[in-house]
């Protein structure tokens, strides 16, 4: 069970995750054994992950895009898995509406992309159609915990 100190800790934690445990605790008015205990089992738990984000485009990556693929439903399943083993897909979710899939995918170039959505996408079993939409720029990413309109 995820209570709202827990959901504070992450928030916190998601503006610096290497912010101290005893800044935190100050912070929100608890002890640092606490937030350090919570911090662990919530790691644990599989609820969040302390890790580095990164901007592609910073990094020397010109091309970053989204796609959203139609697979064959008696697909779906090995559609999914083969699209994990990619490095170039960064983010990939199962949703509702007109597509089965949104992929994220990360391209040194134009050239990379094209061998890509030729090649590797050209293998993932059941794909009917895709449709992709390019990044210009990344105006908001966000990882925060708080429920939309609450109070922080």
């Amino acid at each position: 069970m995820v209570d709202d100190l827990d959901h504070r800790i992450v928030d916190a934690l998601v503006g610096d995750g290497r912010r101290p445990f005893v800044r935190i605790a100050a912070d929100l008015g608890v002890s640092e054994a606490s937030v350090r205990q919570r911090v662990a089992r919530l790691t644990a738990d599989g609820v969040m992950q302390i890790m580095a984000v990164t901007n592609p485009l910073k990094l020397g990556f010109e091309v970053v895009c989204l796609l959203g693929v139609s697979v064959e439903k008696s697909e779906m399943e090995a559609a999914g898995r083969r699209l994990m083993d990619y490095p170039e897909v960064t983010y990939l979710v199962a949703c509702t509406g007109r597509y089965d899939y949104l992929v994220e995918v990360v391209c040194r170039d134009n050239k990379h992309m094209l061998d890509f959505m030729s090649t590797e996408l050209a293998e993932v079993p059941g794909v009917r159609s895709t449709e992709s939409f390019g990044y210009l720029s990344v105006l908001k990413e966000s990882y925060r915990t708080s429920p939309i309109g609450a109070d922080s």
